[in-house]
């Protein structure tokens, strides 16, 4: 059963170097459906992370796709070793050749991730949020201003935890995920930005 709660927020970051656990919204905002986070791959759930042990729907999930391995990590300074070092790791922009699975048992943070045109998509997971970026998807991750956020991580098979820093346009993984999810023509959904 699905916990009700507001659905996920996304929206378009505004361009400023400032302190990346901001949200960086634009002036106005511009908000980005579930619709269009799906037209690039990303799927997402809600689910009671408050029982994520015994939930059956996870349970279901984790069969449909094959999600064999789970841990958990903690990320804020008092948890993480090495924190600013992973921090910084996590914000530079890459890919995986596997898809990244989190889900958000307590805490909060932004996944961003490209549009086809090349812009940031803020994408704010908090408790109870699950999100799936399919392999080749250049994103980046950051806490939010709480400093905090403790995460299931879900993979198939043995986890490879390795990022590709962009540039990667050449990597087939890459390659694949363009051809599926950023060819214009294949498109479904409006990904333009409103004026």
């Amino acid at each position: 059963m699905q916990v009700q709660r507001p659905p996920l927020e996304a929206w378009y970051m505004n361009d400023s170097e400032e302190d990346q656990r901001l949200p960086h919204h634009r002036n106005p905002p511009e908000y980005v459906t579930l619709e269009k986070l799906a037209a690039l791959g990303v799927i997402h759930w809600v689910l009671d992370a408050d029982n994520h042990e015994t939930d059956p729907e996870l349970s279901i999930i984790r069969k449909d796709r094959g999600y064999n391995y789970t841990d958990v990590i903690t990320v804020c300074p008092e948890m993480l070793p090495s924190y600013e070092a992973k921090i910084k790791s996590f914000y530079e922009e890459h890919i995986h050749m596997d898809e990244e699975i989190r889900y958000c048992l307590d805490g909060s943070g932004y996944f961003d991730v490209r549009d086809p045109e090349d812009h940031w998509i803020r994408i704010w997971v908090r408790k109870g949020d699950m999100i799936v970026l399919p392999a080749g998807c250049y994103h980046r991750f950051t806490l939010d201003e709480h400093n905090y956020i403790m995460a299931m991580r879900l993979f198939v098979g043995e986890p490879i935890w390795t990022p590709y820093n962009r540039p990667q346009d050449e990597h087939p993984v890459r390659k694949g995920y363009v051809h599926q999810f950023l060819q214009p023509e294949l498109l479904d959904v409006d990904m333009s930005i409103s004026a």
